[in-house]
Formats: structure tokens, sequence, C-alpha cells
């Protein structure tokens, strides 16, 4: 059910969200909600930012965790995707331990590619993001933590990093890297300087395609599609058959960020037939259904120039154009990676660690890809627990 500036409001949620709605000063809100719970969308004016709040209507918060989706990615689709029974998403699960969730969803997503400029990079986010953290506090200051999905979890990082309010108690990082060494640093160094020219040449943001390429897996899954077919390039893909490769080998596709992974989106079997036609593929966790909800979710799907370079640049250990202060990362850290999707890359953890602070987990789950962290059926047991 969903309705347009509700009058009231049940439980606990009462007076909490319609000071938040104030406090944020939105241009427009929607309001839908289910057993238990209550969820306010909020599209602020002038910013172009959309808020979230996720609230349970039978008891009062004890904290908040503000949720950061990946690059291209916005909070219904990272967070509130349904993916099994009981409200399975992240944002509930958060909810159900007695959180209030806020969603911050970038400006890009809901921006043109013409809209984007050439400032729309990492610190900018930083800086919209704690324009949300002042709002809530001006409503009720509670215990908060930064929880992030790749981009997004470097932006809970960065965002620790310039926090140091003491109510700041945790930074919850799902699959994503520090700097790299070696030959990694070197070929993020690389990806900074392609991303740095695509900016001097006024190619401002790109769309990574996700949404598209699965939406045609699903309404022409035996079509061909455009991209040849490795046994025989003078063949093509179907639809199909493309979308759940890419998933499963992106690194093993052309582009400046697709080495980034392990190994792909998704665990999965992938095994080329005679033909594209016979070509045999499986997704392990996160069926291709769950894909599409989470992909038709997007708004622009655009991600900035600028966001991709500053975090080219933070994977390559480079001061100059972009760095994570690590050392100044005082509140816990949970940090999970996935086997598959971003690897055993620990770096990043080590240098909060070597700073002094002593309270960092860094984790890695198996046979998980980088998309599986957010969207598995499985993914409560076997990746939120560590939350």
């Amino acid at each position: 059910m969903e309705r347009r500036r509700p009058t009231t409001e049940t439980g606990a949620a009462s007076g909490l969200l319609p000071g938040i709605e104030r406090a944020l000063g939105a241009g427009d809100a929607t309001r839908r909600g289910g057993s238990g719970w209550t969820r306010l969308t909020l599209r602020l004016a002038g910013s172009g930012l959309t808020v979230d709040v996720v609230a349970d209507t039978q008891r009062p918060p004890r904290g908040i965790a503000y949720l950061l989706p990946g690059g291209g990615l916005n909070f219904a689709a990272d967070f509130f995707t349904p993916g099994g029974p009981d409200d399975h998403n992240l944002a509930h699960l958060l909810r159900r331990q007695g959180m209030l969730v806020v969603g911050v969803t970038p400006r890009e997503d809901a921006a043109t590619a013409a809209e984007i400029t050439a400032a729309r990079g990492l610190a900018a986010h930083r800086r919209d993001l704690a324009g949300v953290v002042r709002a809530l506090d001006s409503v009720r200051e509670l215990p908060y933590a930064y929880a992030g999905h790749s981009a997004g979890a470097a932006l809970a990082l960065d965002a620790a990093s310039h926090d140091g309010s003491p109510r700041l108690r945790r930074v919850l990082v799902l699959d994503t890297t520090g700097p790299y060494t070696g030959e990694m640093a070197l070929r993020a160094a690389a990806m900074r300087d392609a991303y740095a020219e695509q900016l001097a040449q006024g190619a401002y943001a790109t769309d990574l395609g996700l949404a598209a390429l699965i939406a045609r897996a699903v309404a022409d899954p035996a079509g061909p599609s455009a991209a040849p077919w490795p046994p025989d390039p003078a063949l093509r893909f179907t639809h199909a058959g493309l979308a759940h490769f890419a998933l499963i080998r992106t690194a093993a596709l052309p582009g400046p960020a697709n080495w980034i992974y392990a190994r792909g989106h998704a665990a999965g079997e992938y095994a080329f037939g005679a033909t594209p036609a016979e070509d045999r593929f499986a997704l392990a966790h996160t069926p291709l259904a769950t894909w599409h909800a989470a992909t038709a979710a997007l708004g622009s799907g655009l991600v900035p120039t600028a966001l991709m370079r500053d975090l080219a640049a933070i994977w390559a250990g480079d001061g100059k154009i972009y760095r994570i202060a690590w050392d100044r990362i005082r509140a816990e850290v949970v940090w999970v990676n996935t086997a598959l999707g971003r690897g055993d890359r620990p770096h990043g953890a080590d240098l909060i660690r070597a700073a002094g602070n002593d309270r960092v987990t860094f984790t890695v789950v198996p046979g998980y890809g980088h998309g599986d962290a957010v969207w598995s059926r499985t993914a409560a047991a076997d990746v939120w627990s560590s939350f």
C-alpha cells in the first residue's frame, strides 16, 4: 500500500517521521508499509537526494543505520529489494535489530547525464551524507552507524574518517577495498588516469548498463545479443547467456573497472556449448529474478566519472587525487568481503588497525559474488550475521 503524506502515524514512529521530514525540507514524500514497519521516501527539494526512512512501528529506535548504496544503485535496489520471505533484505534486518534505517540515495540516481558535473566526486557524496546526518541529529540524537556496499562502503569509511562524533559507533563495510599493493595498485593508477582523461574530455558520467542487460535477458532470453561469443566471435551470445556470463565472469569482461573483481558480481557456473543456445549456466545464490527486481528499481543507473576517479585513486594509494584518512577512523569497523567479488584484500582494514584502532574485523565469505552479499537468499546467515 502506498499513500502520499499521511496525516497519522502509529506506534513508535509517531512524531519521529514527521520531524525528520520537516528537518530535511522534503519537497515530496511517499509512504508505504507492512506488518510492524513503515517506510517514508523523501525527495529533497533542491539537492536531488532521495532519503528513505524505514522505522519499526512497535518500538522506538535505539540507534540509526545510514545505508549507502553502491555506484549506480539506490537504496531500493541495494538494500530493500525483495529476495525471499519475511521482508528479507538488509534494511529490515537492521530495523529488527532496533535501528532506524536511513537510506541515502545519491543525487545522480535522479539526474540525467547532462546534470552530472565534474564536481560529483567522493567528497561531494560525503558532504551530502553529512547534511542528512545533521538534519536527523536536530530531530533526535541517537548513536549511529554508517553501512555501505561497494562504492557506498568506501563512502562509509571516508565519512567515518571525517566524523568525530562520539555517537558514531560502527562502520559496516560490505565488499570494497582500500589501497591495493603491487601490480593491482599500478592497475588502479592506470584506471585513475583513464577516468581523469574522461573528465578532461567532458565525459562526466557513465551508465554501467546492467539494468538493460538483465531486462533483455528476462524479456527475450533466447534472442541474439550484440556481444561476440568467445568460442566463435562470428556468433553472438543469447541475451540470457550474456547476462549470466557478465554476472558470473565479470573479471573476464573488457572495461576499465571489471578487473577489480576476483571473479564476478554473482556466484555461479557457466559452460559453453556447441552453440550459444546450448550454453549452460546457473546462478548459485541470487536468482536472476532478484537481479531483475533490483535493477528495475534503479533511477538513472549513472555513475559519476569523478566518483570513479576518486575510488581508483584510493585503490592506487594516491594521496594527491584522493585518499581516505585511515588513521582517523576511530569507530568499530566490521568489514565483510566476498571471495568472488572484491576478494581477500584486507589492506584498508590493516591501515585502520595500524593507526591504533583495535576494533576492526575483516572477514571473507567464501563462494559469494559481489551482489550476492546483499541479494542472496542466504545472505542473512552467511553475510549479515557479522553485523
